[in-house]
């Protein structure tokens, strides 16, 4: 091969350098046919505008939503565990279709042993909710935990579900309804036409789901009848009334069956609420409170007056208030109004137990400059809750409102109860406690402390979101649940960014490479792991858009614009994505498609990296380069050992058999090589002349990166290039690089004369979720990993018993034996 077939050259006139190197990705080759366009538009996927939602994401100048009000008195049986009531609807049509019906969500029906919540559900596999089971579709027995035996037993014990007792229009006539399942059609006797309203009334009773026991968003919790618990109930109330099913521009009614997991939309209205419970109870509710002349006493009045300007929490009902009233029991009532406006909902707790405190936040503005942070807990709650929950509402709100909008309810609270963590307007319910110790008193682990800040952020920032931006959290839970915890990770880590949030990149790695993920858009009741799809994933991409891909100004003005154009309405995923688009200014359909519609994960790999040198035409300069080059090969083991032996070559013992060969080898320059390099350099343009010329006196380096795309959703390529001089910079390549060779792309690097480049490393700080950060590396590493003493298992993986010494263990006493049987 000669000397001009092997170097680097430049093509004039476009002086592009060229250079043969090997295909980077063979293993992966794009070919005819196998191309995805990753960076295809989403307006084939997402719904049309219309004049309802426009193109730009925002409500569309005719949108439109429903309104409902209701008037309620529910009276709450301690003893039986049973709630009575009677509401009074009603339902605004601002929809330009005339209605002939209406549906209405029973939400307690999921309880029914008849139910499809309790008929569709498999015994054991992935994704139930509730007590676990095991099933035999594996080669290990079928198991069932005493939890999920509990559970058959109390639904089985108990008649569950909605008692209807009256469903009557204004004029005292019979409505003819139907009941399917967890819904209720109500036939209206004349259809309701655009701009018109309808006011009807349902009588209703059902029994209170013991929650510890079911696994509800809602219930009962019992305290054992003695010395260290004391007794006494806490009732938690959610999805406790026949609520209006939403009727939308884009599904009509939303009237698919509430099996579990997927929660719901409803519509917004006023509230006018009458909560009769016994004497001694306390009760926390969605709303004001209209009437604490009748259900408070003159100090505690006084209290919630002097906590509207506290520095600190003021206690309403004191500790010591409330263990009074847990010895106490009464066959009185008291009956505490609520009013609330413009909610989507309406939840309330009520209990002997609960203590009560309290702290304004003064968070100015004009739509409420003071939001009354409360917590209501029982003595179980201990330091923990006298130290965190309020000031958690306080911080949630305080952060939330910096990428939202102002809090816009008069009240914030946080409840104790059975529930780990639900969501209501103005009210949510979280579960962590602290230990009564021996001693008599009450502790609390680092997990539990980190659980109770973690779920009251969760839980007030779900008052944002979806129960202000109203998002379809049966159909589309990530709306909520991914946003919000997004947020929370915001809101969390300013309070603590040693708590693990859940919401790094590194967090989500094994989800996406698992055979288990669906796509972020799946339908909630069908995601095989609603945590890492719903809550996880989503909440990692935006972190990623925000920190990453769009930067925080951007991300955050873009961010602040979704949720005040969508405040008190309902937004679809095309309304997020299309309001994030436009008001960043940043195409971003790709990472929606691969984030949100598909399974793809992270995984860039870099494969090589080429170092190539310009070539400077100048024969005396090349040929010096390439005879060097020549020298630094590695020598023949034959010719070093024959050197270390003494050997001599031919012509070095006989002289006079050398020839011009000897003295010139191929890399000698002749005056032939040196005109051919003058009229190269006078056929050039002035232009190219200088341009080359420079080239060659800056002598840079050139590498050229190869990238694959392992993992099959493109991503940006950032890179931390380290130098011999102990440098290290950071490059960030936009994941439009792989818009035409979506499966492997190359990328040349450009470096002054001394800095020469001696590794390279991707996404070295973790960013993008990337899967096997050991491909990250080039050249590669070694694997770091631990050793790591064990004791090996028998072959045949089972546990044989000693029973030469198990034999010998005496009985215990017939006390201790009836507790461990």
């Amino acid at each position: 091969m000669s000397r001009r077939n092997r170097h680097l050259f430049w093509v004039i006139p476009v002086l592009s350098m060229m250079v043969q190197l090997p295909v980077a990705t063979a293993a992966i080759k794009q070919t005819k046919g196998d191309f995805e366009d990753k960076f295809r538009q989403l307006d084939e996927v997402l719904p049309t505008p219309n004049v309802y939602r426009n193109a730009a994401g925002e409500p569309g100048h005719q949108y439109w939503q429903q309104k409902v009000d209701y008037k309620i008195d529910v009276k709450l049986d301690e003893e039986k565990r049973r709630l009575e009531a009677s509401e009074n609807i009603t339902y605004t049509n601002n929809s330009p279709d005339t209605l002939k019906y209406l549906w209405i969500q029973l939400d307690q029906n999921k309880f029914r042993n008849d139910s499809m919540s309790a008929l569709s559900t498999n015994f054991g596999g992935i994704g139930n909710r509730g007590p676990a089971t095991e099933s035999a579709s594996s080669d290990k027995p079928a198991r069932l935990s005493m939890g999920a035996l509990r559970r058959q037993q109390f639904v089985e014990d108990n008649e569950l579900g909605y008692d209807i007792q009256r469903v009557e229009n204004k004029a005292g006539t019979d409505l003819h309804h139907v009941i399917v399942g967890t819904l209720m059609r109500v036939d209206l006797a004349t259809p309701l036409k655009p701009g018109k309203q309808v006011t009807f009334d349902i009588d209703f009773a059902f029994n209170i789901v013991e929650e510890d026991a079911v696994s509800a968003r809602s219930g009962y919790e019992h305290f054992p009848d003695d010395e260290r618990e004391g007794g006494n109930d806490i009732f938690l109330l959610a999805q406790w009334f026949p609520r209006l099913a939403a009727y939308t521009d884009y599904e009509a009614w939303t009237n698919k069956e509430f099996i579990g997991r997927g929660e719901f939309t409803l519509e917004f209205g006023n509230y006018d609420v009458n909560i009769t419970v016994p004497a001694d109870h306390v009760v926390s509710s969605t709303g004001v409170l209209q009437n604490p002349n009748d259900v408070l006493t003159k100090t505690q009045r006084d209290r919630l007056k002097k906590a509207e300007t506290a520095d600190r929490t003021v206690f309403i009902v004191t500790p010591e208030e409330a263990l009074e009233n847990e010895k106490e029991g009464t066959s009185k009532t008291k009956t505490w109004r609520f009013q609330a406006e413009n909610v989507r909902d309406f939840a309330w707790a009520s209990s002997r137990k609960f203590m009560w405190d309290a702290r304004g936040f003064q968070q100015g503005g004009d739509v409420q400059p003071l939001v009354m942070a409360m917590s209501f807990y029982p003595k179980e709650g201990g330091d923990l809750w006298k130290k965190y929950s309020t000031e958690a509402v306080i911080h949630t709100m305080d952060v939330y409102n910096r990428f939202s909008f102002d809090y816009p309810y008069p009240v914030a609270q946080s409840v104790n109860g059975p529930v780990g963590g639900m969501e209501y307007p103005m009210i949510t319910f979280n579960g962590p406690r602290t230990e009564l110790r021996d001693d008599g008193s009450r502790t609390y682990s680092l997990a539990e402390k980190r659980f109770l800040i973690g779920v009251v952020i969760h839980e007030i920032g779900h008052i944002y979101f979806p129960m202000i931006v109203n998002s379809d959290e049966r159909q589309w839970t990530w709306m909520d649940e991914g946003l919000n915890s997004f947020l929370d990770g915001v809101a969390g880590r300013e309070w603590d960014p040693n708590i693990p949030w859940g919401v790094e990149p590194r967090d989500i790695t094994g989800y996406m490479k698992s055979s288990t993920q669906v796509p972020i858009m799946t339908q909630s009741d069908s995601v095989l792991r609603l945590g890492p799809n719903a809550y996880t994933k989503p909440a990692v991409a935006l972190n990623i858009l925000r920190e990453t891909i769009l930067g925080r100004e951007l991300f955050d003005f873009a961010f602040k614009e979704y949720a005040q154009r969508w405040m008190f309405k309902r937004p679809t995923p095309a309304d997020f994505f299309r309001t994030m688009e436009e008001a960043s200014g940043v195409d971003l359909d790709w990472f929606w498609r691969g984030w949100f519609y598909s399974t793809d994960h992270v995984d860039i790999s870099i494969d090589r990296v080429y170092k190539l040198r310009l070539d400077t035409e100048d024969p005396d300069i090349d040929f010096a380069r390439e005879r060097q080059a020549e020298k630094e090969k590695p020598m023949s083991l034959t010719d070093e050992r024959n050197r270390e032996e003494g050997k001599k070559l031919w012509v070095e013992r006989f002289d006079d058999i050398k020839d011009f060969y000897d003295e010139n080898d191929q890399f000698t320059v002749t005056n032939k090589d040196r005109n051919k390099y003058r009229k190269f350099l006078d056929k050039l343009e002035p232009w190219e002349r200088k341009a080359f010329e420079r080239a060659v006196r800056e002598d840079k380096n050139y590498y050229v990166l190869d990238f694959s795309n392992q993992g099959g959703l493109v991503m940006p390529i950032i890179l931390e290039l380290e130098f011999t001089d102990g440098t290290k910079e950071m490059m960030r390549i936009p994941a439009e690089i792989w818009r035409r060779t979506p499966k492997a792309v190359s990328k040349l690097v450009v470096t002054e004369k001394d800095k020469e480049l001696v590794s390279v490393t991707v996404d070295p700080r973790w960013e993008t979720a990337d899967v096997d950060v050991e491909n990250n590396h080039y050249p590669r590493r070694i694997i770091p990993s631990r050793i790591e003493a064990y004791k090996s298992k028998p072959r045949d993986g089972k546990v044989y018993r000693d029973l030469m010494h198990e034999i010998n263990t005496k009985l215990d006493d017939d006390k201790e034996g009836e507790d461990d049987n």
